[in-house]
């Protein structure tokens, strides 16, 4: 399932053909409860605020370079508070190597 606001890109009638021939679906959010998706809310605006906001693309394929350089970035240098200030790939590592508390029955 895929939470999103409703934005007309994420209600387009093809992405929710393309979701349903893959099994899943969309969870639209009330109209003005951006609450409701506050980790959704809080990547778009930091994409926003440090990536977009700030380049001028002169093409998808620029776009493309812009975004993965600060895709990386944004997950192996930045610090983030909810994960104790780790960046997402440190988590990650560490959330891989801890063993769990008990085994599945």
């Amino acid at each position: 399932m895929i939470r999103s606001d409703n934005g007309p890109e994420f209600i387009a009638f093809e992405l929710t053909e393309w979701l349903e021939s893959l099994g899943s679906q969309t969870y639209h959010i009330e109209p003005g409860k951006p609450c409701q998706n506050s980790f959704g809310e809080s990547f778009h605006n930091r994409l926003r605020h440090e990536c977009l906001s700030c380049e001028e693309f002169w093409s998808v394929e620029h776009a493309r370079v812009v975004l993965e350089s600060w895709r990386e970035e944004y997950n192996t240098e930045h610090l983030h508070s909810l994960l104790g200030y780790l960046t997402p790939a440190e988590f990650a590592a560490a959330q891989e190597t801890q063993q769990p508390a008990l085994a599945p029955a």
